[in-house]
This record gives C-alpha cells, structure tokens and sequence, in this order.
C-alpha cells in the first residue's frame, strides 16, 4: 500500500491535480490498483455541477491515468521520467461519480513498444463499472 506521499516519489502530478489516494497494489511495467477517496470538497465541485456534483469523466480518465503511471513510472527504467496522454480510446462511462465515493481504478498495460504504450482502464465505485477505456500513453 502506498499512501499520497509515496506516490508523489513516483509520478508529477501534485495537490490539487493529484487524482489518486492510495496505491493498493502495483506490478512495475504491469498494472497498479488504486483509489480516490471523493469528497464534497473537491475543487472542481464548485461548478461541475452547483447543487447537483458529480465527478467530471476527464478527471475519472486522469485519476486512471495517473494509476497506469504509477505502474509505468515505477520501473527502474523510468524513474524521472513523465507519462504523457497519447489518446484516450473505447471510454465509456456508465455511472456517475459522487461525493462520498470511493473510486477504484484498474490498469493494466497491455501493449508497450518503446515509449508507447496502451493501459486497459476500469474504474468502479462498490463494484459497479463507473468508466472503461483504453489509455495511450507516451513516455518522455
């Protein structure tokens, strides 16, 4: 398990762009499991939406980004290196995210040739599918 701090050893992104909370587990170069505790105080709620929050997909798809980074950027290899977005294919979002849940995010790397790559990308709330997709990243 790697809290916030541990994280930050590992990927860029920091507070208030840090999407993730806590690693469950990762494999280097493989996949990484982690979590994103959402609540009613997150910035983007102020206008996404007044009265009515709800989660913005692009920041789910940045949250499991940032989960396929950590499984990236965790090699030896890779270490300083950034995960930059390449694409974004097949997403679909089946759930609304709200305040109060606790978001899992999946990836696995399924695809790597140089510094390309692809991640299969689940994220889910109580077992619930909230958004699905492939991620393309490139290293640099």
């Amino acid at each position: 398990m790697l809290n916030k701090e541990e994280i930050k050893k590992i990927i860029p992104q920091r507070e208030p762009f840090l999407m993730i909370d806590e690693i469950e587990e990762y494999i280097p170069g493989q996949s990484a499991v982690a979590y994103k505790n959402v609540n009613e105080n997150e910035w983007y709620f102020k206008g996404h939406f007044p009265g009515t929050p709800i989660m913005p997909g692009v920041l789910i798809a940045e949250s499991l980004a940032q989960t396929g980074a950590v499984a990236i950027l965790s090699m030896e290899e890779n270490k300083g290196k950034n995960a930059l977005f390449g694409g974004i294919d097949k997403m679909k979002f089946k759930k609304m995210v709200l305040p109060g849940d606790r978001l899992k995010l999946e990836v696995k790397i399924i695809k790597q040739k140089g510094p390309i790559g692809v991640g299969e990308a689940v994220a889910s709330v109580d077992g619930k599918i909230a958004a699905r997709g492939e991620l393309t990243f490139a290293l640099v």
